[in-house]
């Protein structure tokens, strides 16, 4: 399995407005896209940091996934995001290894491919492998907005 880059850091936020003028107004990073995810009533922005994300995830779903996250944990670290070359390989490599994955392969963020380890098999941390687009467009494009067309 290769594992290319982290490709993001999952933050779960009640209320991500207070993080992202932290980020844009004292940080100085710009926001790269936002995107909702209707399916998951869940809102990410995505804020490059070298060759990395920060991810902030906000939902207004009670029932969700991040709201019980933070209803269990707080709010902050949600997960950690691996980008690699063959989501498939990768599965069946780990599969073999003992992981064990919370769901099969859907379609996240930026239209990549993902999947999540069952943190019961990572030691409780929850790792996200992703695939992204061959195309090359991740983010903006498919269900994103470009934060300077905002």
């Amino acid at each position: 399995m290769k594992i290319k880059r982290i490709e993001h850091i999952a933050i779960a936020l009640k209320n991500m407005d207070a993080v992202k003028d932290v980020l844009e107004n004292k940080l100085g990073v710009s926001m790269d896209y936002d995107e909702h995810l209707p399916a998951h009533r869940t809102t990410l922005a995505m804020y490059p940091i070298g060759e990395t994300y920060l991810e902030l995830l906000q939902s207004d779903n009670p029932d969700g996934l991040v709201n019980k996250w933070i209803a269990e944990r707080g709010e902050g670290l949600f997960h950690i995001c691996l980008e690699v070359e063959d989501i498939d390989a990768s599965i069946a490599e780990l599969k073999e290894k003992g992981i064990r994955f919370t769901s099969d392969v859907r379609i996240g963020h930026g239209n990549s491919r993902i999947v999540f380890m069952d943190p019961a098999t990572t030691g409780g941390l929850v790792i996200e492998l992703a695939e992204l687009p061959k195309d090359g467009h991740h983010g903006h494009g498919h269900g994103g907005h470009k934060a300077a067309a905002e």
